[in-house]
């Protein structure tokens, strides 16, 4: 691969916080415990711990956590022997006092999200975690949803507020892969800073959207054990380092370990298959953030309406992470309408 740059690639294992959405947020502490190890004895550069929606995401309207965050956390840094531990913070759900607790207990990376247009709110939460000492990334997550350019601006003031680094985050798994390239490509141009990539599979390109990222110079790249995430999950980890290594990169991470802990650890906590099923297909196809997924197959239950249809409706309205109160709102009126013969 003629890769853009000559930085090593880090990958920052999300299966223990994307694949939160896919258990309901009921990860045990002992469960952690035992994916953390694995995969710090494998070497993995990162592990991402923390709710689904980030830092003080359990709540009745993102879920409640089985067990506190914060002693997942602890219980993640105990585990490893060189791995760090990361966290991702959403403001306007977590907070900076949440990322000071998140910090003391030993994590020691965190992305900062927000909506791709949205940058100009990260900019406390980014300030403070570089006085803390942390290694500060930002995150723009539903990158489809903004015009190259937008994006580019947007990342800048992440760039301006410290961010050491801006992902491209595919949170509705709709890029292509042209899409990615051109985006990552125009980041990297405009940054002084490093450029990652975060994909999800909901299309089926996750992978391959994934290295066009690195291609084009992405350093930080997001991983999920067998594809354990949001709606059809992300790239999958053990596939992408198996890819990698036969295109002559190699991470550092143990393709043994990362296939074992897969199947022997990670796979046994899956609920249900990762495979693209109608509703994450649907998903990538109407741009609808990933983790909308369940709460509107609840929904679509509660109140008789095809799942797919509340889904293609929260894509004409642009609705973006944070908004899933919006989600029984879609499914009210259209059973309402159903009911009305509109």
């Amino acid at each position: 691969m003629n890769r853009k740059t000559d930085k090593q690639v880090k990958i920052t294992e999300v299966c223990l916080r994307d694949g939160s959405h896919v258990v309901a947020h009921q990860y045990t502490e002992e469960q952690v415990r035992c994916v953390t190890r694995a995969l710090d004895d494998a070497g993995m550069h990162y592990i991402e711990v923390s709710h689904g929606d980030g830092l003080g995401g359990s709540t009745l309207q993102y879920g409640r956590s089985r067990v506190d965050e914060m002693e997942l956390i602890e219980a993640a840094v105990e585990e490893c022997k060189q791995a760090k531990i990361a966290v991702l913070l959403i403001p306007g759900i977590g907070t900076v006092n949440e990322l000071k607790q998140a910090h003391k207990l030993g994590a020691s990376l965190v992305r900062v999200a927000t909506h791709v247009t949205e940058a100009d709110v990260s900019a406390q939460h980014i300030y403070a975690a570089r006085e803390l000492g942390m290694e500060t990334v930002g995150f723009l997550m539903m990158a489809h949803m903004a015009p190259v350019e937008q994006l580019v601006s947007q990342a800048k003031l992440m760039e301006s507020y410290g961010a050491e680094a801006v992902y491209v985050t595919d949170s509705a798994g709709a890029l292509l892969p042209e899409q990615v390239r051109e985006r990552i490509s125009a980041l990297r141009k405009s940054l002084d800073i490093e450029v990652g990539f975060h994909a999800h599979n909901n299309l089926s390109v996750a992978v391959a959207n994934t290295l066009v990222a690195i291609e084009e110079g992405a350093t930080r790249i997001d991983g999920s054990v067998r594809c354990l995430g949001a709606g059809a999950g992300n790239t999958q980890t053990e596939v992408l380092i198996a890819v990698l290594e036969r295109m002559g990169m190699h991470l550092g991470i143990d393709l043994y370990k990362m296939m074992d802990l897969a199947e022997e650890v990670v796979g046994p906590l899956i609920p249900d298959s990762q495979e693209i099923k109608k509703g994450s297909l649907v998903l990538g196809y109407a741009g609808v953030y990933s983790s909308f997924l369940l709460h509107a197959e609840r929904a679509g239950k509660r109140f008789g309406i095809d799942a797919r249809d509340i889904l293609i409706e929260l894509g004409k309205r642009k609705a973006v992470g944070g908004q899933e109160d919006m989600i029984l709102d879609v499914a009210a009126e259209l059973a309402k309408a159903q009911r009305l013969g509109v």
